[in-house]
């Protein structure tokens, strides 16, 4: 079985790192990335793709990537189910980033998770 993901696109915001009640830090991301064809208007859509980083990966993000910024991100996807307030199931996709490559940041480096299991 395959479950990989790389995405390279534009970040839409600042990255803000959040601690866990473990001390596991993490962020979350959203990644526009742009479509390779134009759409009948003759302009090019994106999609905006929810990702996660965690422990290194989100520190050093947070540090050197901003809002604008072009990254390369290699995850696996991560599908989970929840209940609205209506009771309708639904499901929300997201990739959890096993590398961060900075692209047109000032610190252009690589980063990748170290041998842990986080979600």
């Amino acid at each position: 079985m395959l479950n990989q993901v790389v995405l390279v696109g534009r970040l839409t915001d600042d990255i803000e790192v959040t601690t866990t009640e473990e001390g596991k830090k993490y962020s979350n991301l959203t990644l526009a990335v742009q479509r390779t064809y134009k759409n009948v208007d003759g302009i090019y859509e994106a999609d905006f793709v929810r990702c996660i980083l965690w422990n290194a990966i989100a520190q050093s993000t947070s540090e050197y990537c901003h809002k604008g910024d072009i990254v390369g991100i290699k995850g696996r996807l991560q599908v989970n189910s929840y209940e609205d307030k209506d009771g309708n199931k639904r499901y929300s996709t997201e990739v959890i980033a096993e590398k961060v490559t900075f692209l047109s940041s000032k610190k252009a480096e690589t980063f990748e998770e170290e041998d842990e299991e986080d979600e």
